[in-house]
């Protein structure tokens, strides 16, 4: 083997790691990833007043919190900061409550973080970007779910920066707020309708998810428009399953994510493009998170 052969085949190596380590434009585990200085933040800002919040797609995460527990638990790599910076605008928070604290929750696994900070850290990026809405579900968790909507509502007090209407609103009306989406248990905020019943799809096929997830986000398309909030999680985990047992969160959305990129650019020819409510991730890219805000080009 030559010198120059050598060398060349190094460089490959390097590259090759470097890649597996900041992920691919779709697909991101890297929680270090700084975002370019062009890089459009405050998107919702091109969004029109009269648009109701059911008429615009939107990017979100799914478990947004869930950044440890090892490779089952882990479902996100940016912090909640650097995720809303990044365009997510839908955060996806399970809760459990001990004494008077909301704690955020992926299975038993504690994310580090109270319902309370998660709030602030919203607030602060709200404060500096007043054109954008968050949206936010808490799911309750465990024991004392009657009790999350109670310690919830003194969490906001009387916050009017907080959107907790079951009537659907208008962009106008959101800007530099927090809106709750209610389901089940937790009834405060605009009514969610998911498109696929659970949070978490088990998978033991990637094929099978991709063609799941073009029914789901067919059935957004119709439903678009109304009274809820549209929601398709494109998560998924074969945790639990023989075939799929080495699909963690993470390997699932390394195969979904880049393919989902690719099924959502074919809408890009049509005016209007089709609306399909929030779409949340695990682990989503830069590019991935970029494609569905440019969606709502109309």
């Amino acid at each position: 083997m030559t010198a120059g052969y050598k060398n060349l085949l190094f460089h490959q190596v390097v590259l090759s790691v470097i890649i597996l380590c900041h992920g691919n434009e779709f697909f991101n585990d890297n929680g270090n990833v700084i975002l370019p200085g062009s890089y459009n933040i405050a998107w919702m800002a091109n969004v029109q007043d009269f648009r109701t919040l059911s008429l615009i797609t939107i990017p979100g995460t799914h478990h947004s919190m869930a950044r440890y527990g090892g490779p089952v638990e882990k479902c996100q790599a940016l912090s909640l900061r650097d995720q809303l910076r990044a365009g997510i605008r839908f955060l996806d928070l399970k809760v459990f409550a001990l004494g008077d604290t909301l704690y955020v929750m992926h299975g038993v696994m504690y994310q580090r973080s109270t319902l309370k900070e998660v709030l602030d850290t919203v607030r602060a990026f709200l404060s500096e970007f007043k054109s954008e809405a968050v949206l936010i579900r808490v799911k309750p968790e465990f024991f004392e779910k009657a009790m999350v909507n109670e310690m919830v509502q003194s969490l906001i007090a009387n916050d009017q920066q907080v959107w907790v209407s079951s009537g659907m609103p208008n962009m106008g009306q959101v800007r530099g707020k927090i809106v709750f989406l209610q389901r089940s248990t937790f009834t405060l905020g605009i009514p969610l309708l998911q498109t696929n019943g659970k949070s978490i799809k088990k998978v033991t096929n990637v094929k099978d998810k991709d063609n799941t997830i073009i029914d789901q986000l067919n059935a957004a398309v119709e439903a678009s428009g109304g009274d809820n909030e549209v929601l398709t999680y494109t998560s998924g985990t074969g945790f639990g399953t023989f075939w799929g047992m080495f699909l963690t969160p993470k390997r699932v959305a390394e195969k979904v994510n880049p393919w989902l990129n690719q099924y959502l650019r074919q809408f890009y020819p049509n005016h209007p493009r089709p609306w399909l409510g929030v779409i949340a991730m695990d682990f989503p890219g830069f590019d991935l998170i970029q494609t569905i805000i440019g969606l709502n080009e109309y």
